[in-house]
């Protein structure tokens, strides 16, 4: 595949399921082998876990509004950086997070390595801090 293919299939990865919720991308481009990790995780997650974790988090942000600003790629790997807003309207499980009823801003960079035409790994980034602070969950 080339780096604009990786490019493009990392972008639709990205976009299908943070900024729509729609888990069947992830049996269409993720390797079977597929990983995630990103600093708010308690452990790594493959493919189901990766699908629990995108259905929470859009059951507890229903208005989730996700915006990629940019994407770099070189080889194999895509550096997508991204944006994302929402009120927190339902239960965040993966946190044991009731609703607060508050909204938040943020963002964070999630890094896509392509094999194949098949997404095998997603580590990322993001401001869960600012999140925390502006869900009243943390002092600022």
């Amino acid at each position: 595949m080339s780096t604009q293919q990786n490019k493009e299939i990392a972008r639709k990865f990205c976009d299908q399921t943070w900024g729509k919720g729609n888990l069947a991308i992830v049996d269409e481009l993720a390797s079977r082998d597929f990983k995630v990790s990103y600093p708010i995780l308690p452990e790594v997650l493959d493919r189901e876990g990766f699908k629990v974790w995108v259905a929470d988090t859009h059951t507890g942000l229903p208005d989730l509004q996700f915006t990629i600003t940019d994407a770099i790629a070189e080889g194999e790997k895509v550096a997508i950086i991204w944006t994302a807003r929402g009120t927190h309207k339902g239960e965040i499980k993966f946190l044991n997070l009731p609703p607060t009823f508050k909204s938040a801003s943020w963002g964070g960079i999630s890094i896509y390595r392509i094999v194949e035409g098949k997404v095998v790994e997603e580590q990322g980034q993001e401001d869960a801090l600012g999140v925390f602070q502006q869900l009243g969950l943390i002092p600022t």
